[in-house]
């Protein structure tokens, strides 16, 4: 009986992390994606007006993902930042801190994406909603969930430190203020 339900989890799962994982977060202002081909990029900036890339993937010169990427960018106009980022490890006050000042100061709209779009992407959506564009903490939280692709459970997901980091910089970003 309890098949049925983590098999229909599991192809959700599947088809989120195996597609785009194109979503607004903010229309008009912030966007999220899985690592995108050069064609679903310039359909996405075209349509959505993107003038920022944040790759949460950190630079990998002579990939060719990312060797496209920039291509597509320089060719669209668009500004390319990269910022590395681990889905295994905890992002630290001061990462977060040098991520809220590019987020903040990048022209908009930004699109964010890492490889699935589901675990530093959605860490990233959630400090964005709640530190830039002053979502409250649960709606912001959301981003950070099974509805994009992300499963944070502690010593069977290596993502699981996404939520720890959440957890920690909630703490951290309510001292700032």
């Amino acid at each position: 009986m309890l098949a049925l339900p983590v098999l229909g989890i599991g192809t959700y799962l599947a088809a989120v992390n195996l597609g785009d994982n194109f979503h607004p977060v903010i229309p008009g202002e912030l966007y999220r994606s899985a690592q995108l081909t050069p064609r679903q990029l310039e359909t996405y900036v075209r349509d959505n007006g993107i003038r920022t890339i944040v790759n949460l993937r950190g630079e990998n010169k002579n990939r060719t993902w990312y060797d496209q990427e920039i291509d597509a960018a320089r060719r669209l106009g668009v500004e390319h930042i990269d910022f590395k980022m681990s889905a295994s490890q905890i992002l630290t006050a001061d990462r977060a801190d040098q991520l809220v000042s590019i987020l903040r100061s990048a022209p908009k709209p930004i699109l964010i994406h890492c490889q699935a779009g589901a675990d530093r992407t959605g860490l990233v959506a959630v400090i964005y909603s709640q530190q830039i564009a002053g979502i409250d903490q649960k709606t912001a939280e959301r981003q950070l969930s099974i509805v994009y692709g992300h499963v944070g459970i502690p010593y069977l997901s290596g993502a699981f430190a996404m939520d720890e980091s959440l957890q920690n910089l909630e703490k951290h970003f309510s001292r700032v203020q």
